[in-house]
This record gives structure tokens, sequence and C-alpha cells, in this order.
């Protein structure tokens, strides 16, 4: 399944007391890689942002007023995000006003979106990084001192660039970003390679796993799903 990281700015931390969404940032991952497609958008809330929020994420009113309001972009946002798997560190905080815009855009006489859920799957990274380091502090800057990410552009809160951040820091939570390469090197028998048009397949021996070597392998994807929520092996 396709990954989205996610994160968004807003004007406050309460959406039922008329606080909106003024930024979304996501980037997508494949494969557990960047794919460098990502979706960026600043949006006027038609309200003040008050001192403190800008103080937390430098957006001004003023940068705000030419900007396309969250009616003009909800469509286009969930294209961007349907049917795949979400990260978000602080789901509920994210999905909250998301769902609190759609709510909003319905009652106005536009498109009725439902919910964020369902469009796609959520998985909570703050979820994830409790559970491997209970007690531990673990907000994004935290979890980068801890993996050794650099967060040095991290002044203030942006949801594009947290959402980078956070895609790095959700590969190392679950895992790290792994990838393999199989290299065939037909003829090269100098350098050891293995022309695989000279083996006879037919005379490899198949090896059954025992019965504990299974077990094994079936508490080690127990483990692999605690971790990352999603074991390919299992599909």
């Amino acid at each position: 399944m396709k990954q989205i990281v996610l994160d968004t700015e807003t004007t406050g931390l309460d959406p039922a007391g008329g606080d909106r969404i003024i930024e979304i940032g996501c980037v997508a991952m494949e494969g557990r890689k960047v794919t460098g497609e990502h979706y960026h958008v600043y949006l006027q809330p038609d309200r003040e942002v008050p001192e403190e929020a800008i103080a937390v994420h430098g957006i001004t009113n003023g940068f705000l007023t030419d900007k396309p309001r969250f009616a003009d972009e909800a469509a286009r946002f969930v294209e961007f995000v349907q049917g795949t798997e979400l990260v978000i560190h602080n789901a509920a905080f994210d999905v909250g006003f998301i769902n609190h815009e759609f709510k909003l855009l319905a009652q106005a006489g536009g498109p009725d979106f439902g919910r964020l859920e369902d469009h796609c799957q959520i998985v909570d990274s703050l979820a994830i990084a409790r559970k491997r380091f209970p007690g531990a502090r673990v907000s994004l800057d935290a979890l980068c001192k801890k993996f050794d990410i650099d967060n040095s552009r991290r002044t203030l809160h942006g949801a594009l660039l947290d959402s980078e951040i956070l895609a790095d820091v959700y590969l190392m939570l679950t895992g790290g970003q792994t990838a393999l390469t199989l290299e065939m090197q037909q003829g090269n028998q100098q350098s050891g390679g293995l022309d695989i048009g000279q083996v006879d397949l037919s005379k490899l021996r198949v090896h059954q796993a025992s019965q504990a070597e299974q077990a094994l392998h079936e508490a080690y994807l127990d483990q692999l799903q605690e971790k990352a929520g999603v074991v390919v092996w299992r599909q």
C-alpha cells in the first residue's frame, strides 16, 4: 500500500472552538522509500491567526490573504490520499481538524466527503513511538535526536518540512529504510558472478522449514506487526 506522511498547521488547538487548518503538507512513500511526490498547500482560514500560533509556525495573516480555502482544495486533497495509508504524528489532532473541515464544507452545501478514515487507513507514529520508548519523550524533535536525524532546518513548524522529517523518523521507528538489490553477472567467472542460465534448477534441493523454524518465523512477524502495523508476508 502506498503511504502518505501528513502534517498540518492550524490557527490553534481546538477546531470546535473555531480554529482552522492553514497548511497541509504530505510526502509519498512506496516500498519504504520517499518517492518525491508530494502535496502542499497554504489555506485562507477566514479568521485571524493568533500571535501565539504565528510564533510556532511563522504563518502570518498577511501571507494567507490570497491563499485558497479548504473548499477549493478538498477534492484534490482527497484524491491524493485516497486508498493510501496515512502516517501522522499525533493523528487524533490532524484527523480531527481535517474531519472538521469536511463537516464545515458539507454544512455549507459543498461535497460531503465524510471522514478522512473513509478514504484511507490511519497510522499514528506517536503511538508507535510511545510503545517502543515507554516513558521517554517522543516528540518529533526528540525522535530526531534519538535517531540522529538532521532537523536543523526546523527553526519553525511547517507542514511540508515536518512531514519530510517524519518520513525519516517513521522509517527508523519501524525498522529502518531497507532496499534489496539483486545483481546477476552472467558469465563473469573472474569476479565470482554466476550465470543463472548454466544452473539446472531441477537439481536444486528444496529445504522445508521445520515446525520449530516456522514458530520462530511467526514470532518474528508478530514483533514486526507490533512495530509497523503491517507485515507484507501476511497479506
